[in-house]
């Protein structure tokens, strides 16, 4: 069973003006099919060539002889997890179970939006900033590279920010800052959070 490039759930140019229609076709046209490409190649003719994408993950966590196929699968399954934390009507404030579950973990989205901005601006490198629910409250993580949260059991992921270069040199250059601005305030998508946030 081949894993397959999962379809966008928008029109590449559907988030513009904040990303453009020329990044989606680099970033998910391109980035996002060499993962699946690579890691389909890696898998081929293996005993993990029927598992899923979850399974690959965890099954090759940690283990530095398959470094390979974890730094795959995770960047096949972070991006497609990213395309989701956007939406072309997104951005501003929370609502609904997430907008509380932010008030009782930060204190007020003013708050987390300078901690989850800070994360993103603070990850040397590549990587991505992360919200994720742990025993019933709320955290800020980043993580450099492939890495992902759900390594870890005992979190939730809930939304993810891309800050690897390729996912905002295109449209703002080395302006970091100005795309994590562009991402909170005009597409983080809340209604994938609280989705996340009622299975956690």
């Amino acid at each position: 069973m081949a894993i397959e490039l999962p379809d966008l759930p928008y029109a590449r140019n559907a988030l513009a003006p904040h990303i453009s229609e020329e990044t989606l076709n680099f970033h998910y046209g391109k980035h996002h099919q060499a993962y699946v490409d690579n890691l389909n190649k890696m898998i081929a003719d293996t005993p993990h060539a029927s598992a899923s994408l979850e399974e690959l993950i965890h099954a090759s966590a940690g283990d530095s002889s398959k470094a390979g196929i974890f730094n795959n699968a995770a960047q096949v399954w972070n991006h497609t997890f990213y395309w989701h934390s956007m939406s072309p009507n997104g951005g501003g404030a929370p609502t609904g179970a997430i907008a509380k579950a932010i008030d009782d973990s930060f204190g007020g989205y003013d708050a987390f939006k300078e901690q989850f901005a800070t994360a993103g601006a603070t990850q040397f490198g590549s990587g991505w900033a992360w919200l994720v629910a742990k025993g019933g409250k709320l955290e800020i993580r980043k993580t450099a590279n492939a890495e992902t949260p759900l390594t870890d059991k005992s979190c939730t992921p809930l939304i993810t920010m891309d800050v690897w270069e390729h996912a905002y040199y295109l449209d703002f250059q080395n302006k970091r800052p100005a795309y994590m601005n562009a991402f909170l305030e005009g597409l983080i998508n809340w209604g994938f959070a609280n989705a996340n946030l009622a299975k956690a």
